[in-house]
């Protein structure tokens, strides 16, 4: 009898040691496991479509400005403050861009008088997402752009949403992504937004920057239009997959506020995009 109980007693002390080891063990990883960084917007007031593609790429020239064939507008965020769109539209603009989220963490603070102003005036506008693809997923960044501003609705005068994937300007400018892992970035934002939304999102970047950065992936060029980016008297090479874009943003600054874009079209192929 005495020898049982000797023996419980023993093995409730085993017992009792092994778990104040494992409590041991368990504190020392809590206490050593850094915490993680929160993610840097330290710079999302002034990024926007462009920014790191002319640091990158540079200004070749003035366009050749075709008006005949091309619809005349301008993109802006929260850098530009305040637009008269009044102006812009009497200097021409019939459509306009505007930044409305960067990665998951930042909103662009003059969003809704930009967004809401360009409607007032007259203008086709639609939203942008400046993506962040080293801080979550793109499916997480589609959600988040949607919720706002980023959606679109079938009400003529509204454009679907844009991706703006461009140089990081945090750091390696892919992201720390190989192209593959990119490319399935790319796409998991894309099919998230067409699920979502009802509409394909128009990705925005430079030839420079895809070929570097997705090895050059024809994969988006049935489902997604272009909006490409690139400083030069004509628009040059074209990424893998579109044959043609939808919009060339050809200027830094010019007549409008913002950058200087053209749609590929008369103003009636901008109201077909609004449309669906």
């Amino acid at each position: 009898m005495s020898r049982t109980v000797a023996g419980h007693d023993e093995r409730r002390w085993r017992a009792r040691f092994a778990g104040a080891c494992a409590l041991a063990v368990f504190a020392a990883v809590v206490v050593t496991t850094p915490a993680q960084a929160a993610p840097d917007y330290s710079l999302a007031e002034t990024n926007f479509a462009g920014t790191q593609i002319a640091v990158h790429e540079g200004v070749q020239g003035t366009a050749r400005a075709e008006t005949t064939d091309q619809t005349l507008g301008h993109d802006v965020s929260g850098h530009q403050g305040a637009v008269d769109w009044g102006a812009a539209a009497g200097a021409g603009a019939k459509f306009a861009y505007v930044k409305a989220t960067e990665g998951t963490g930042f909103v662009n603070p003059q969003f809704s008088g930009q967004y809401d102003g360009a409607h007032t005036a007259g203008l086709i506008r639609g939203a942008y997402h400046f993506a962040r693809p080293d801080v979550s997923g793109g499916a997480e960044q589609a959600e988040y752009f949607i919720a706002h501003g980023g959606g679109w609705r079938p009400d003529g005068t509204t454009l679907p949403g844009a991706l703006d994937i461009e140089y990081n300007p945090y750091g390696d400018v892919c992201y720390g992504k190989s192209p593959a892992d990119m490319t399935a970035w790319i796409a998991d934002f894309t099919r998230t937004y067409l699920a979502k939304v009802q509409r394909s999102a128009l990705i925005y970047t430079s030839t420079g920057w895809w070929k570097r950065c997705t090895g050059n992936t024809g994969r988006f060029g049935n489902t997604d239009p272009l909006w490409l980016a690139r400083y030069a008297p004509q628009i040059g090479e074209l990424p893998a997959g579109w044959d043609k874009q939808s919009i060339w943003q050809f200027a830094r600054g010019g007549g409008l506020p913002g950058d200087q874009n053209y749609y590929n079209g008369p103003i009636g192929r901008v109201q077909a995009l609004a449309k669906g």
